[in-house]
């Protein structure tokens, strides 16, 4: 039985980190209808501004305190990642408004290759390091519990608390403010919105700067686990079986898609994975996936769309 909770909350903590990278295309689809292609680049060029300037403020400053170095540094990426998502909208989206949806969906794609070369022009090609203080040691918990306790990952641990309370500040957020209730008018109805004023170029930039900070702090997590790598740009990869799962539509969606696949993987590896030869944590979410767009295209909580002719 302690086995086989800690191969569960494994799971449940790397699902985690699959909704906070879900959830920036779930925050774009929403309310500019694109499927933003380049949120795996947005990942890899937020971590790549964080881990350089973690780098250079002390050396600018003479600082060397790590916090106030992590801190400055994650101020600084942020207001890059507003700069980039305001550019995104007024140089790309307001010139392709009611264009096909294919149109968009390329020019997210050049928009991803773009990051990749100017994240590698201004801050190098090499791996780089962020080191926010997260414990890396595992401990055992339980142990009065179950035989032999159960082995935790401490800094997976908190990187599941941190993705869940920032998507907790979204849900608030989307919520309980006016922002929020006009990001999710326009989400149901553009013209709808736009008919009672809500400026509909605005709305696209606040939406892109959110999804700006979500992958920041998804890079951050993740270039802490992994290192700072362009490799990490495939982790948007993984995070579409997510939002096919959940629904491209529903927050909530994209949190319990991650949930369920994050579990799914490690019990599928674990239980099944002997009995076929391993491999399964690589292509189980894409299989699950695959079987979802057959019979339930929209995914859990996703809008069943209707065209009546």
């Amino acid at each position: 039985m302690g086995f086989f909770l800690e191969t569960l909350l494994g799971g449940l903590m790397a699902g985690m980190l699959y909704s906070l990278v879900a959830l920036g295309f779930v925050l774009i689809f929403k309310a500019s209808g694109v499927f933003n292609f380049a949120q795996g680049a947005m990942v890899l060029f937020a971590a790549l501004a964080m881990a350089r300037f973690a780098q250079w403020i002390p050396q600018w400053t003479g600082i060397a305190n790590p916090v106030f170095a992590n801190v400055a540094a994650f101020l600084v990426a942020g207001l890059i990642m507003f700069a980039v998502a305001w550019a995104i909208e007024f140089l790309v989206l307001r010139q392709l408004v009611n264009q096909e949806g294919a149109t968009l969906l390329m020019a997210t794609l050049g928009i991803a290759y773009f990051l990749e070369g100017l994240g590698q022009t201004l801050f190098g090609n090499s791996i780089y390091k962020i080191d926010i203080g997260m414990p890396k040691d595992p401990v055992i918990a339980f142990d009065k519990v179950f035989e032999g306790g159960i082995l935790v990952n401490q800094e997976d641990l908190i990187a599941a608390l941190i993705s869940a309370v920032l998507v907790a500040l979204l849900s608030l957020f989307f919520q309980k403010t006016a922002t929020g209730r006009a990001l999710r008018a326009v989400a149901d109805d553009h013209q709808a919105a736009q008919s009672v004023g809500i400026p509909l170029n605005r709305i696209w930039v606040i939406v892109w700067c959110v999804a700006g900070v979500v992958a920041l702090v998804a890079g951050m997590i993740w270039g802490s686990k992994l290192g700072v790598q362009f490799s990490l740009a495939t982790v948007a990869l993984r995070a579409l079986p997510v939002v096919i799962l959940g629904g491209l539509t529903s927050v909530p969606g994209a949190i319990i898609g991650g949930l369920v696949i994050g579990v799914g993987e490690k019990l599928s590896e674990v239980y099944i994975g002997p009995l076929v030869g391993g491999g399964i944590e690589i292509w189980f979410a894409y299989v699950l996936a695959l079987a979802f767009l057959l019979v339930r295209p929209q995914g859990l909580f996703g809008e069943k769309i209707i065209d009546r002719v």
